[in-house]
């Protein structure tokens, strides 16, 4: 008798492409996968880098998960598109986007097809960081609930309201033409249910939870009345958002007709509800609880998971929030992260690259192409004990412990025999110890870790940096084997939505993929890094004063103080 096979696919938008996983349901095996750049994204389009402004159009992410569908599909001729069971999608977040009363983003409307306010604001658009101030000191004096205590007492201007705020304040047009607005996460799957009406839309409790201040306790969303004190159409625009989220082990719906078509799979197959990529990348790697899971790319969502009668009424300050099923159903998930991970190390090779594009572009992609590596193995022969230089991983803003955008990068003890390997060794070394204060938060917060896991670009190709971050850490650290972690985590959502498995634990038991390697801390390096941790604390002090100090006058200069 022919075994029947059953098929799921997990979608993972990332901030640069879009990727597509088709895995066995019975196993987890990868059977194939596919990978779409966002076009417009790629020429920069709808960006300004100098004002953190990073925008990406819809077209980008209609087209992704289109092609790369389609595509998995092609590849897999064995496959039959009616063993297809179910799509689940992860993106990135908070990344929201203003759309009209059928659900449609503004920028596919007439108008506002070039606006940048009308796309999607990237997890790492940091226009909105006065308004995430303005939240940040409502929620401290306004008289009421704290509504940002679930999400470590600091909200970030990279998440929901802050960006929301920012926008209807700079255009007008826009925050009258916006019904409504919507997470990525959402709106895909939102897509590819058929778009039947915002009302009755199944939202992402992980999103919701983690970056809009929604929580059970209070009924939702932050009320009206704390809204209104922020701007009166929040308050208005609150009545069009929503009350209940779901996690992402439930059925938004099944795929519409159109979609159907155009992927060529059954109208039968069901749609889990969204979430984010850190969050279904935790559950492709084996998380359990005491575990921090990094999702290692361009920059870093460090994930855990307790259960309610462990974590209790401990709030965690400075972290990206604990919510209530945004990883594991039945247990919270708290998320912490760095705004640069990868691109710290990104940045410093553009650096270097600038004159070969100047002087000699067309050797400029074998130099890129080669630069890190070369570097890497540069700095590898450097003895731990010589590192003098000590950097800052802010580059791109501090996200966790206590978010704060305004901060900047530094690099001290820079003299005549410091060259490129060591500045990269230093920074390096930056964002390991931006991970060492994130687990140093979570330990002095009560939240012990017990195990440490890695998955994604850097720590798939980084030797220099994983063995740097276990040494930082003093704690060995497991590599997950499988190339696309999130997606595959999406798509063990998308068995349970399938009805294959019962709950998401039964199915990681069945589809995770195991560990590749452990990387183990080198005893006579752990001493020395703990001393020159101190040496970056010292310094992260002094640059976060000097940038309080610089805002307080930038802002009497401008009047607000």
């Amino acid at each position: 008798m022919t075994e029947v096979k059953n098929y799921v696919i997990g979608i993972d938008y990332g901030s640069d492409s879009c990727r597509a996983l088709l895995v066995d349901a019975a196993n987890g095996k990868e059977i194939t996968s596919a990978v779409y750049y966002y076009r417009r994204w790629k020429d920069l389009l709808y960006c300004q880098a100098d004002k953190n402004q990073f925008r990406q159009h819809p077209l980008d992410y209609l087209e992704g998960v289109e092609t790369t569908i389609t595509k998995v599909l092609a590849q897999a001729p064995e496959v039959d598109s009616k063993q297809v069971k179910a799509i689940s999608v992860d993106t990135t977040g908070s990344t929201p986007v203003a759309v009209n009363k059928e659900g449609k983003p503004l920028s596919l409307t007439a108008g506002f097809e070039e606006n940048p306010n009308a796309m999607f604001l990237l997890w790492k658009d940091h226009t909105a960081v006065e308004e995430a101030e303005e939240i940040n000191h409502l929620a401290k004096s306004w008289g009421g609930e704290d509504f940002t205590k679930f999400e470590g007492g600091v909200y970030s201007s990279e998440w929901f309201w802050a960006k929301i705020l920012h926008v209807i304040r700079e255009d007008k047009e826009v925050a009258a033409a916006a019904y409504s607005w919507m997470e990525h996460c959402d709106w895909v799957t939102y897509v590819l249910t058929g778009e039947q009406g915002l009302e009755g839309f199944k939202r992402s409790r992980c999103a919701a939870g983690h970056k809009a201040m929604w929580h059970e306790s209070w009924g939702g969303l932050p009320p009206k009345e704390f809204l209104t004190l922020l701007d009166p159409e929040l308050a208005s625009l609150r009545d069009r958002l929503y009350d209940k989220t779901y996690t992402a082990d439930q059925v938004a719906g099944t795929l519409s007709p159109e979609w159907a078509e155009k992927l060529g799979l059954s109208t039968e197959v069901k749609i889990a509800v969204g979430t984010f990529d850190a969050h279904a990348g935790a559950v492709g790697g084996e998380i359990t609880p005491n575990t921090l899971v990094k999702v290692m790319g361009t920059s870093t969502c460090d994930m855990l998971v307790g259960s309610e009668e462990e974590i209790g009424d401990n709030l965690v300050k400075g972290i990206c929030g604990q919510v209530d099923g945004s990883i594991i159903p039945g247990m919270v998930g708290l998320e912490a992260g760095q705004s640069g991970f990868g691109d710290v190390l990104a940045w410093f090779k553009n650096l270097l690259i600038w004159p070969a594009k100047e002087l000699a572009p067309q050797e400029l992609q074998n130099i890129s192409d080669d630069l890190i590596p070369a570097l890497s193995k540069a700095a590898e022969r450097i003895p731990v004990t010589e590192s003098s230089v000590v950097a800052l991983d802010w580059i791109n803003g501090r996200r966790t412990p206590d978010a704060n955008q305004l901060l900047k990068g530094a690099i001290k003890g820079l003299n005549m025999g410091v060259d490129a390997p060591r500045i990269f060794k230093a920074l390096v070394e930056a964002i390991c110890f931006g991970s060492k204060a994130i687990v140093d938060r979570f330990e002095q917060e009560g939240v012990p870790i017990h195990a440490v896991v890695a998955m994604g670009g850097v720590a798939k190709k980084s030797r220099l940096v994983m063995q740097t971050l276990s040494d930082v850490l003093n704690k060995p650290i497991k590599v997950v084997k499988s190339e696309q972690a999130p997606a595959l985590g999406a798509a063990i959502y998308a068995s349970v939505v399938a009805g294959i498995y019962p709950t998401v634990l039964d199915a990681m038991q069945n589809m995770s993929g195991g560990f590749e390697q452990v990387y183990v801390p080198i005893a006579e390096h752990v001493a020395h890094y703990q001393s020159l941790y101190e040496s970056y604390a010292q310094l992260g002090q002094f640059v976060e004063q000097e940038t309080v100090k610089n805002e307080q006058v930038h802002r009497v200069e401008e009047g607000v103080l």
